[in-house]
């Protein structure tokens, strides 16, 4: 059974959630007409970016669509420093040598203290760090403009910048967040936490989704904010290409016999638009989609999309996807909904509440298609879905359906394992207070050993 803290925590989780579902129900004057939409609420506790590797992972937050407020954050593992012709060994003493100069004084900190960041639950140095840093401003490359750390003495830009060469490619992971599609973000200290310890264990560039809300934006936006998405990772693929290119012209010394004008709009298309550390460092046909609680259905219908455009998103390639309790829900009950439809922290009738806020009201099922997987007539066959990984918590009232979900995948000889946690509760891997358990740990560690099987370049050398 959960602990007495634990009950605890999630009677009051439970009161102030429903409060705040109710007051978006009983106010329908807040939701706005306008498509720009909002991805963060007013109670979230934001983790400011820090585009530097401090801690073992660099971060900056991009808006990627000029007519939406959809965001990303990008979480960059010191990993990607290591030379790509290097041996494991080698590899091995590169992340050392980052720890050592993450310990020089110019970052505050001594060698201990170092040390102490790059333990796997990230409990040493980050709490002061985001306490200290949450109410500060962030410019346009993702950086805190009051941190001394990351200015020189001109104000000039100290966070990493990649070198043009031979970078080390990593696989991208895109991550959607929890929050029953009306709450939680991209950028929330506990999303921030999680995301840094799946970029450093899986050794990833995780981009976390910062998608438009609910009731602001109702259903299909979520959902479409996530494509987008993708959508945008194929377009800096190929501008990155495309920069590529032109700089590879350049350095053979040819005569391109154009004006120097012409040469200023193929710069300002082909680099300037281009985000440097995926251009560096990402590896577009080595995508994972990994999704939390909502966020779980939203990735599945990323998933679903990508199988359906094919090769339109190339050079794009999902590969897998990871579905952490994911959000379903079906007008006929399942044993789980039955018996833990009061469970803890997100019970039945308040998700009930959150999918009334998401699904317009003409449009409201327990069996919409966003909500039920299982709904005959879904598109395209599960034949081709990725491998998928499913998350799933004892105490939990979803997971019967998702398990159910899984179990029809693999029918379709799919590879679909489940990972079932004894004495778990509902975002036991992912929710703030829980964040730092040993078995949220174990969790990130079990996801990463899966999603090795498809990511590594050597193989599938990890069995599981």
């Amino acid at each position: 059974m959960p602990s007495v803290a634990v009950k605890l925590y999630s009677v009051f989780f439970k009161f102030l959630l429903k409060h705040r579902l109710q007051n978006r129900i009983q106010n329908p004057s807040d939701e706005s007409k306008s498509p720009f939409g909002v991805t963060s609420r007013a109670e979230e506790s934001v983790a400011a970016a820090n585009p530097s590797f401090t801690d073992g992972v660099a971060t900056k937050d991009i808006h990627i669509d000029p007519i939406t407020s959809v965001s990303i954050r990008i979480f960059l593992p010191d990993t990607c420093l290591v030379s790509p012709d290097s041996g494991p060994k080698s590899q091995s003493r590169a992340r050392v040598r980052s720890v050592a100069k993450r310990s020089d004084p110019a970052f505050g900190s001594d060698p201990n203290q170092a040390l102490l960041r790059r333990n796997s639950y990230g409990s040493s140095g980050t709490g002061n760090e985001e306490t200290h840093l949450e109410n500060q401003r962030r410019n346009s490359y993702g950086c805190i403009t009051d941190d001394l750390s990351l200015k020189s003495e001109n104000d000039a830009y100290r966070g990493y910048s990649p070198s043009i060469g031979n970078c080390r490619k990593l696989p991208l992971m895109v991550q959607f967040h929890g929050g029953g599609f009306v709450s939680g973000s991209n950028d929330s200290v506990a999303n921030n936490l999680f995301c840094r310890r799946i970029a450093k264990l899986c050794d990833v560039i995780v981009l976390a989704v910062g998608y438009r809300l609910a009731p602001e934006n109702r259903y299909p936006a979520a959902f479409e904010d996530g494509l987008k998405v993708l959508y945008w990772l194929g377009k800096q693929a190929n501008l990155a290409e495309c920069s590529k290119s032109l700089g590879n012209a350049r350095g053979d010394g040819s005569d391109l016999r154009k004006s120097d004008e012409n040469r200023h709009v193929a710069d300002a298309f082909g680099a300037s638009m281009v985000e440097p550390w995926l251009a560096a460092h990402g590896d577009p046909s080595r995508c994972v989609l990994l999704g939390v609680s909502c966020g779980a259905n939203i990735a599945d219908y990323v998933s679903r999309k990508a199988v359906e455009v094919g090769r339109l998103l190339d050079p794009i390639k999902v590969v897998a996807q990871v579905l952490m309790y994911p959000f379903f829900i079906g007008s006929v009950p399942t044993h789980s909904e039955i018996k833990l439809a009061n469970s803890y922290f997100y019970d039945k009738a308040m998700c009930i509440l959150a999918w009334k806020l998401f699904l317009p009201e003409a449009e409201f099922s327990l069996d919409h298609p966003a909500a039920n997987p299982l709904v005959p007539g879904r598109e395209p066959p599960l034949k081709l879905m990725p491998p998928t990984l499913t998350v799933v918590a004892e105490h939990d009232w979803m997971r019967d359906r998702a398990i159910a979900y899984s179990e029809e995948l693999r029918k379709v000889n799919v590879d679909s394992p489940v990972l079932e946690y004894k004495d778990a509760v509902h975002e036991f891997a992912t929710l703030d207070m829980l964040l730092k358990t040993p078995q949220a740990q174990a969790c990130a560690e079990d996801i990463a050993i899966w999603v090795k099987k498809y990511i590594s370049l050597r193989g599938h050398e990890f069995s599981y």
